[in-house]
């Protein structure tokens, strides 16, 4: 769910996040995928750079998502949960589609074609000391279901402070938008 998502720079709105972030590193824009240098919203409401993944307990591999269902009662995320709540901008997010041997990779954006603002939670790595987050995922729109059966929870703009100041992260993300707008992008045989 959620494994990569895209930020168009021709967006006046993302053309300023990436200029603001910019000023201190690079970050990726077009597609990006786990484990690129993105801009997020920080907890104190900041824009800054992260790295999309939190390292493995085994340390294999990233984990770059986390049910938002269950993520504040699991030790790698309950931390987070309540102290490092962020959101990642982007132009819309990808998801495929499994028919047969074909995949059928699909944009997924706001109904307003305005950005995406996913849920997400962050870290300090205590070894890097580089920041990382994970984006939080619910259950797809019924819409999308055919895609795919999660998405990230997309939060309006009106309750962007509450997901970052308030005390009720689970409310807050129950009022997330639930319907999106998708278009196929490609098609390709496994």
């Amino acid at each position: 769910m959620c494994g990569r998502y895209y930020i168009e720079i021709e967006d006046a709105e993302l053309r300023s996040i990436i200029a603001e972030v910019e000023r201190k590193t690079t970050v990726k824009t077009g597609e990006v995928y786990p484990t690129n240098l993105a801009p997020v919203l920080s907890p104190n409401g900041t824009m800054t750079a992260m790295r999309w993944g939190f390292p493995r307990f085994d340390g294999k591999g990233e984990v770059i998502n986390a049910r938002s269902e269950t993520a504040a009662e699991k030790n790698m995320f309950r931390r987070p949960m309540s102290e490092g709540r962020c959101l990642i901008p982007a132009s819309w997010y990808f998801e495929w589609e499994k028919r047969g041997s074909q995949k059928i990779k699909y944009a997924l954006s706001t109904p307003d074609n305005r950005p995406v603002w996913m849920a997400g939670i962050s870290r300090t790595d205590l070894q890097t000391g580089e920041s990382l987050f994970v984006i939080l995922t619910r259950p797809a729109w019924s819409g999308i279901s055919f895609i795919h059966d999660r998405m990230p929870v997309i939060l309006p703009e009106k309750i962007h402070d509450q997901w970052l100041y308030g005390h009720d992260p689970i409310e807050t993300m129950s009022r997330g938008m639930k319907e999106v707008r998708y278009k196929a992008v490609s098609e390709t045989r496994k």
